[in-house]
């Protein structure tokens, strides 16, 4: 089983930076791929960047150029560096970490983000 704790969420003005960290717990070998998604309210979760193993990364098209995705295998956590960030970035946002074919799967248990002034 794996346990994962989201953090770094908050209040932050338009224009403003955070830095989300999702810290693994468990038996973490075989994962894959590390993910962040977000909620809004009223709307479908939807993934914001991903990164694999090997390091390839892959980002939703209206945060490209804004939010970074990295991931420290030594401290087991994955970080979404968000920059320039926006009222319609407002949302729960959560981690995943998963195997290559989703047999194991984990979600955190997210993270409010709201971008207000």
């Amino acid at each position: 089983q794996v346990q994962l704790v989201e953090s770094g969420g908050g209040l932050v003005q338009p224009g403003g930076s955070l830095r989300l960290s999702c810290a693994a717990s468990g038996s973490i070998f075989s994962i894959y791929g590390k993910a962040w998604y977000r909620q809004a309210p009223g709307k479908q979760r939807e993934l914001v960047a991903a990164i694999t193993s090997g390091g390839t990364t892959n980002y939703a098209d209206p945060v490209k150029g804004r939010f970074t995705i990295s991931a420290d295998n030594i401290k087991n956590t994955v970080y979404l560096q968000m920059n320039s960030l926006k009222p319609e970035d407002t949302a729960v946002y959560y981690c995943r970490f998963h195997t290559r074919n989703y047999a194991r799967d984990y979600w955190g248990q997210g993270t409010q983000v709201t971008v207000s002034s």
